[in-house]
């Protein structure tokens, strides 16, 4: 056998067995809990995709309430992801309310950009919510409509076109006022008639699709 041939044979398994062992890693999907929330509100979620081989991580931001800024909430979330992970793993994004004005921030001016293959968020105040008015706090004021917060956000959104963003919103929403501030331009936007601002992300049809999303890469349809 030529020298050449031999060179190209081994290159060519090299490079199979590379792939193989890339696509054999289990894919990992990061859940950002909302204010006033531990992460335990993504239990059945986390469940369903433990069931179907993905690694998971659900960190515990504190403070809850974000009085310290999202900022400070965004490079917790940063911390958790590297030290479970490394700095080059790549991983998906589930975000309920606050959780995904926190992960846009660690996306968007964290760096994070570089390695989320999708962001998925649920009833997030993307335009920020009256209801942030009543609450005291850095990240409350964060979280008004128009702060300098989510004009930054706004600023610098850009650096997410190259991911799969999914925003979901449901009209009967009393904590995201008005609710149509979940719709994100950006994204691909989905109505769901949960009840309740909790209830977003404890619907089954929700659970099928985001899970659709992480497995194939798909989009889901945007809102009608």
């Amino acid at each position: 056998m030529k020298l050449s041939k031999l060179s190209s044979l081994l290159s060519t398994g090299f490079f199979c067995s590379a792939a193989s062992a890339k696509h054999s890693e289990p894919s990992r999907v990061v859940m950002v809990h909302g204010i006033f929330q531990s992460g335990y509100s993504f239990v059945s979620m986390k469940k369903k995709f433990e069931q179907l081989g993905y690694d998971c991580l659900v960190p515990k931001l504190k403070p809850c309430d974000a009085r310290s800024g999202l900022e400070t909430l965004a490079a917790q979330l940063q911390r958790e992801i590297e030290q479970k992970w490394g700095q080059e793993a790549n991983f998906h994004i589930v975000a309920h309310s606050m959780g995904g004005l926190v992960s846009r921030y660690y996306l968007q001016e964290l760096g994070g950009h570089e390695h989320c293959l999708s962001l998925v968020t649920l009833a997030t105040p993307h335009h920020g919510t009256k209801t942030a008015y009543f609450y005291p706090g850095k990240g409350a004021w964060q979280m008004r409509p128009n702060s300098e917060f989510l004009q930054l956000l706004e600023a610098s959104s850009h650096r997410l076109k190259h991911l799969r963003l999914i925003s979901y919103r449901t009209p009967l929403d009393l904590v995201i006022l008005p609710s149509t501030s979940s719709h994100w331009d950006l994204a691909e936007n989905r109505r769901v008639w949960a009840p309740a601002h909790p209830l977003v992300m404890h619907t089954p049809r929700v659970h099928r699709e985001i899970i659709s999303v992480v497995q194939s890469g798909d989009s889901i349809p945007s809102e009608r």
